[in-house]
């Protein structure tokens, strides 16, 4: 369970303090500094398996991104800083970025084609807050990618089931599309995508054997 730390906090008093040498991760929500919870092995795998393919992608289409270990996604009016699961950075816009230099931080849409969020037991943040604020940021694409089925029903349908929900930006709103099984998922910065939710995490929660 995602655990907070209750006294407010700026967004500089954040990044001064955290990380705080104890191998712990932390975000910042509204001005709350929250612990993410240690992830489990089929998390993790979910996370490299996608960051490879993510990254194949862009040497393909010889696109200026990279994925960083480790990144803050800030709105710029808000006290919150986020750590994404997988953060697509834009390299170009990266020289218009204050914070970038000295904090690693983030603020621009245009240094951010896609965001992708792995679901954990906070849940609630992926599919409410960070949902919010991304698109509020004008992220062109986001992923929630529910891998063990833990959202609410009204997120992933009833009976629950894995599910890649995709929001793509339009006109300023975010438009799902959701993706099952051998669905084939569709992504507006990589359309040449082949990767289906089956081949993410097949029977529940696993990743088949490699395709090579």
């Amino acid at each position: 369970m995602t655990q907070t730390l209750s006294k407010l906090v700026t967004f500089d008093e954040f990044v001064t303090k955290y990380p705080d040498g104890t191998g712990k991760r932390y975000e910042l929500h509204d001005g709350v500094v929250v612990e993410m919870p240690q992830p489990t092995g089929d998390h993790e795998e979910v996370v490299g398996f996608l960051g490879f393919e993510i990254t194949r992608e862009c040497i393909k289409l010889n696109l200026p991104y990279f994925i960083p270990k480790t990144v803050l996604v800030k709105p710029q009016e808000n006290e919150v800083a986020y750590s994404p699961d997988i953060l697509l950075l834009n390299r170009p816009n990266l020289v218009n970025e204050a914070l970038w230099k000295k904090a690693s931080t983030v603020t621009q849409s245009a240094s951010i084609p896609l965001v992708i969020e792995v679901v954990s037991t906070n849940w609630r943040d992926d599919y409410f807050s960070k949902l919010s604020k991304y698109e509020e940021m004008g992220i062109p694409e986001y992923w929630i990618v529910d891998y063990a089925a833990l959202g609410g029903k009204r997120f992933i349908g009833n009976p629950k089931q894995p599910t890649i929900s995709v929001y793509s930006l339009v006109e300023d709103e975010y438009q799902l599309q959701q993706f099952q099984n051998q669905e084939r998922i569709q992504s507006p910065t990589f359309p040449e995508l082949t990767l289906t939710a089956a081949q993410i995490f097949p029977d529940g929660n696993t990743i088949i054997e490699s395709r090579f």
